[in-house]
Formats: structure tokens, C-alpha cells, sequence
């Protein structure tokens, strides 16, 4: 396994810095919070059809780039790093991971290549009750069901915290069998937003800059070609698609762990007490000292666990590691970030709960990732059982 980057890793990491870094401004971001759809639909069709990054990881026979999970993460981490606002972690790190893992040929090749082109889509599965009972990140959180008529599925139920399921144009719905609980009886379905019978509502959130929304599905009609995976099979390959938004979640936090410390030596530098730059006290270089290494140790996590992902998309020796991978790389990111943050705000003194700054913005986006797929603590619990179960079996 290569621990550096290569050449073109390179080039596509710095091209997403210098990119975003121009349009994902601090006066963009808040524009695109005060939209219809919390994005700029311009820009995210300049993304998709200039830059094509919504094709980076999908088959080239599906008109996509065809490369690997570690050019995507390098991409994504840049994209916390300057909070973008867009359908891009739902439409690829949900959709188009689920298309690859559990979509069959003809859904492939019918969705791949629109998702690829510019149409947006997200991942159901979470509803409120689970949440509220503190977890909704596995199969056991699906309460939506699916019933089989004739040659057709009527799917019925509702799904929480759905992220951008409000605006995109197509949605992949994890539905169980009645009568069936936790990983048993679970299929998925891609169909397309507009389905007769679905109602979505736009959820208010702490962190504007990412919207969620509530499905609703009464009486949902879909024909046996939506089906994903075999019916009442796919707990597992659900499983695989989380794990896989979760390392990319992490590298969102990770690159925003990374801004947080970057604009807090910036003004550090600028802001002078007692006849000199405040950067050059002792107290604010330990502050900055560690959060660094809290940068630095989250990078390596990620980047391992981008690694194992690239394996489990290419079924190689490492796919069984891919839950331990995400949920070390969860942990952490989830408490650098969100400690980041923190100490950004403190460092920036009184001016840091402020509007006029952008460190709110990344203290709610800190917050909300944290919970969002597992907190740190979840993963942690999902570690310690993981190796459990490894000393049970040998």
C-alpha cells in the first residue's frame, strides 16, 4: 500500500484548492444558505460538466473517470476545507456508492451516467424514531416497508435527516419486509424523485450550509427494476455504502479540522496585544501545536481508510477491514474537528462567536458531522464490538 501521493493525486487535490478556494467564498457560502436548495445550481453545473467530478470514481463504461477512492477523499477534503455548499457528498458519496455497490448492470447504466452529467441524488434509510432513541446508522434504523404486489413494490413508511433529499432528483430507499427486524429483510430501491406518492419536506438544521429533508411514502408504486441486490438481501451491502460516506464524511472533517487551524494562525498573526502579534505567545503555539496534530493524525486515518475503500469497491483483500477503517477514521475526525473548531473560536477571542467571521460556520458544520453517520463515541463502541467478535472467533 502507497503512503504518498502520486503525481496525479497531486494535481487533482491542488486544482480542487485552487478552485474552491475562489468560489466557495465566505460571501458564497452564505448566499448559497439563504437559496432555495442551499446550493448554487450554476456553480454545481460547472463542477459537473467543466470540472466532471461528479464522474471521478465512477467506470469509464459508464462515462465516468474511473479512478479510485483516494482521489476522491483528496477532492472531498477540500471541499470541508472551504465548506462547499452542493449536492456533491449526497449525489456521489451516497448515490453513486450505492449504484456501485448494490445496483445491478441496467441500473448502472442507466443512472451512472446522469449522476455523472449533472443530476443530483441522496440515500433514505434513517427514521425519527431511531434517532431520537440516539442512533439511526445501520440496517436496524429502517422502518419504511416494502411490500411485494404482482410484479411490483409498494413501499410505505418515512425517513429523517435525509441530506438534500429535498432537492434531488433521484433517491435510493432502504425499505424492509413486514414483520422483519435489525439486517433482516432489507432491500433498496432507485427511483426517481418525482414518484407518485413521495412527499418531501425541507427539515431545519444547525448547519445551514448542508440541508436535510423527510420523505414520506404512501402507497409508492415502483416496478421490479428498481430493485438494487436481491430483495430482502441488502443489509449488508447498505452497511458497505455507510462505511463508505463515512470515510468521506471523515475527510470533510478532516479538511475542515485542517481550515480551522489555518484561519486561527492567520489571525493570530494579524491581531496584536501588549506591542506584539498574539501568535507569538506561548499559550496560543500550544493551541495551534495541537491542533495541528489533531490535523495530522486525522490525515492518516482517512487517507488508510480511503485505502481499504478502494479495496471494498474492487472486492480486493482489505474489503473486510473497510467498517474498522471508517469507524477509526469517524472517531477521530469527528473529535479533532469539532476540538478544532473550538480552539479557533478561543483564539479569535470575542470576535469568533460573531457573524461577520467564519468560524461559526465551521463549529456548526463540526457539530453537525459529528453526529451525522455515528459520533465518535458510537464508532468507538462499534471498535471495542468488532473486536470482540474477532476474539470469539479465533
Amino acid at each position: 500500500m502507497e503512503f504518498r501521493f502520486t503525481d496525479e493525486q497531486l494535481m487533482i487535490r491542488d486544482t480542487a484548492q485552487q478552485f474552491l478556494a475562489e468560489v466557495s467564498t465566505s460571501e458564497a457560502i452564505r448566499a448559497a444558505m439563504a437559496s432555495e436548495h442551499g446550493y448554487d445550481a450554476q456553480l454545481w453545473q460547472q463542477i459537473c460538466q467543466d470540472l466532471v467530478w461528479p464522474a471521478l470514481h465512477i467506470p469509464e463504461q459508464y462515462e465516468g473517470m474511473g479512478l479510485g477512492y483516494v482521489e476522491l477523499v483528496a477532492m472531498v477534503e477540500q471541499m470541508g476545507r472551504y465548506l462547499l455548499c452542493s449536492p456533491f457528498f449526497a449525489t456521489v458519496c451516497l448515490g453513486v456508492n450505492s449504484l456501485l455497490v448494490a445496483g445491478t448492470d441496467a441500473q448502472k447504466a442507466r443512472w451512472l451516467p446522469q449522476l455523472a452529467a449533472g443530476k443530483t441524488a441522496t440515500l433514505a434509510w434513517c427514521d425519527g424514531r431511531a434517532a431520537a432513541r440516539g442512533g439511526c446508522w445501520d440496517a436496524s434504523s429502517i422502518s419504511a416497508t416494502a411490500t411485494a404486489e404482482g410484479d411490483d413494490f409498494i413501499l410505505e413508511g418515512e425517513y429523517r435527516y435525509v441530506v438534500d433529499g429535498a432537492s434531488a432528483d433521484v433517491l435510493i430507499l432502504a425499505a424492509r419486509l413486514a414483520g422483519s427486524t435489525g439486517s433482516q429483510g432489507v432491500s433498496l430501491f432507485v427511483v426517481p424523485a418525482d414518484t407518485v406518492g413521495i412527499t418531501r419536506e425541507l427539515l431545519p438544521a444547525l448547519d445551514q450550509t448542508r440541508r436535510q429533508a423527510a420523505l414520506r411514502l404512501d402507497k409508492v408504486r415502483v416496478s421490479a427494476d428498481a430493485l438494487m441486490a436481491q430483495p430482502g438481501q441488502a443489509a449488508t451491502a447498505l452497511q458497505t455504502i455507510l462505511d463508505l460516506a463515512t470515510v468521506a464524511l471523515a475527510a470533510e472533517q478532516m479538511g475542515g479540522a485542517q481550515q480551522c487551524l489555518d484561519m486561527a494562525v492567520a489571525y493570530t498573526k494579524e491581531r496584536s496585544q501588549f506591542g506584539r502579534s498574539i501568535a507569538s505567545f506561548q499559550a496560543i503555539k500550544h493551541k495551534a501545536a495541537d491542533m495541528m496534530l489533531r490535523a495530522e493524525v486525522a490525515r492518516s486515518g482517512v487517507y488508510y481508510a480511503a485505502c481499504v475503500a478502494q479495496e471494498a469497491l474492487e472486492g480486493g483483500p482489505l474489503a473486510t477491514e473497510l467498517a474498522e477503517a471508517a469507524s477509526i477514521a469517524k472517531s477521530y475526525c469527528s473529535d479533532a474537528y469539532f476540538k478544532n473548531a473550538g480552539e479557533c473560536l478561543q483564539m479569535h477571542g470575542g470576535v469568533g462567536f460573531t457573524w461577520e467571521y467564519d468560524v461559526h460556520l465551521h463549529s456548526k458544520r463540526a457539530k453537525a458531522s459529528e453526529h451525522f453517520l455515528g459520533t465518535g463515541a458510537y464508532h468507538r463502541e462499534r471498535l471495542a464490538q468488532h473486536l470482540l467478535d474477532q476474539e470469539a472467533a479465533e
